[in-house]
């Protein structure tokens, strides 16, 4: 069985790469090599460098644990569409206002 390939728009293939050089850069400001990266996130040099590089065939399980292994970064993750502006854009424009207030309830 062969491998799929990931055919992804050029501007995703640039925010993989340069996710990959911050994750590279956070390992160099730490002073920490890539031999202890990698043993912390549980996998090879190899595929350590291929996260470094923005590869696309890499699962996002383990940009999880190299940013993981990198003293608890995958926290950081939690911020990936938090603040989804065109979704409460749309959302809104859903939403129907009511022309009169609701009738007071008589006690």
């Amino acid at each position: 069985m062969s491998k799929k390939s990931v055919i992804l728009v050029p501007q995703t293939e640039e925010i993989l790469e340069q996710m990959g050089e911050q994750i590279k850069l956070a390992r160099l400001r730490r002073k920490t090599s890539a031999d202890l990266v990698a043993e912390r996130a549980g996998i090879s040099r190899t595929t350590l460098w291929a996260v470094e590089k923005g590869s696309p065939s890499v699962s996002i399980g383990i940009y999880a644990a190299v940013l993981h292994a990198l003293n608890n970064m995958d926290r950081d993750l939690l911020l990936i569409a938090k603040d989804d502006e065109l979704g409460r854009k749309i959302q809104d424009l859903e939403l129907t206002v009511k022309r009169r207030a609701p009738k007071r309830k008589e006690n």
